[in-house]
Formats: C-alpha cells, structure tokens, sequence
C-alpha cells in the first residue's frame, strides 16, 4: 500500500513550483485555443471594415478619373482639393460599418500620421479596429497620396497585426 504521508511530507516548494507551473501552461493552452476563433473573427471584421473602405475611396477615384466634372459621393467636384472631416463624415454617415471591439469612439476618424496610429509606434497605444485616414485633405494633383490604416489586434505593431494602405490619385 502507499503511505501518502510519507510522499506528500518529501513534497516541497519545488515540487510545488513544477506542479503549478504545469498547471499555469495546460490552463493557457486550454484558454488560447478556446478563444482562438473569436480573435480571428474579430481581426476578420477589422480587416472587412478597412477593405470597404479602402475599395470605396478607390472607386471615387476611378469615377473621377473618368470625368472630372462630376461630383463625388460626398459633394465634392471630381478636379479639386477633397476635404478629409466631408470624407469621413460621408462614411460615418452612409456606411454601416461596427467594431467589434465595442470602443465607443467613431469608427473612422483622420490622424495626423495614421501610420504611427495604426501601429502604435513609440509607445502610443492604439485603438483596435478604428481606421484612422489622413488629417491632411486629399490634394487635386495627380500622384497624391491619401493614408488609411488600422490596427487589427494586440500589439499592433507587430507583422500582421496592422493594414496600412495608401490611396493615389
């Protein structure tokens, strides 16, 4: 028969470190697979809202490509200076777009450097899933370049972690 007094008196703190340590990594493999799916569907979510609008600002500039006396989406004429807030305010307003993170803050909202805001570089912390255009209106002259990035999870400056594209006109 086993004397468990005789082997629960040999168990000491290293013992005990060894069996919550293991315990500790059987607990995270458990939770990390468990939550794996949601985590990818919310990044899915993000990466939608950022194509959406990515493939919006591109069709505006094709359409106006094509005739420059028309007027874009929100208002604008096709051959000049488009105004970064009527850009923004036009998405907010006509596209039904949500983050699943739940941020209470505009899903879309212009920067000074979205690259810096999608990333967060230089120990800037960052909302996931808001897309961050640029503050600087998107100029007339052919060539101009219009940022829009996001930051699609935890941290966002890492490979993978961040959609950064740029418009041109």
């Amino acid at each position: 028969m086993i004397d468990i007094r005789r082997k629960l008196k040999n168990f000491g703190p290293l013992e005990l470190l060894v069996l919550s340590s293991f315990f500790y990594v059987v607990v995270m493999l458990i939770w990390t697979a468990s939550t794996r799916a949601s985590v990818l569907q919310k990044a899915n979510d993000i990466k939608s809202n950022h194509k959406i609008i990515v493939e919006f600002m591109n069709d505006e500039i094709n359409k106006c490509s094509s005739n420059e006396d028309n007027l874009t989406s929100w208002g604008e004429n096709c051959n000049s200076l488009w105004n970064s807030s009527k850009i923004v305010n036009y998405i907010l307003d006509n596209f039904k777009l949500n983050n699943p993170y739940s941020i209470e803050k505009p899903l879309i909202q212009t920067s000074q450097d979205p690259r810096i805001q999608a990333e967060g570089k230089a120990g800037q912390s960052t909302d996931k899933g808001i897309i961050f255009v640029s503050e600087k209106n998107f100029e007339s002259e052919a060539g101009s370049e219009w940022i829009i990035g996001t930051c699609i999870k935890s941290p966002c400056v890492a490979a993978g972690n961040n959609e950064l594209v740029s418009a041109y006109r």
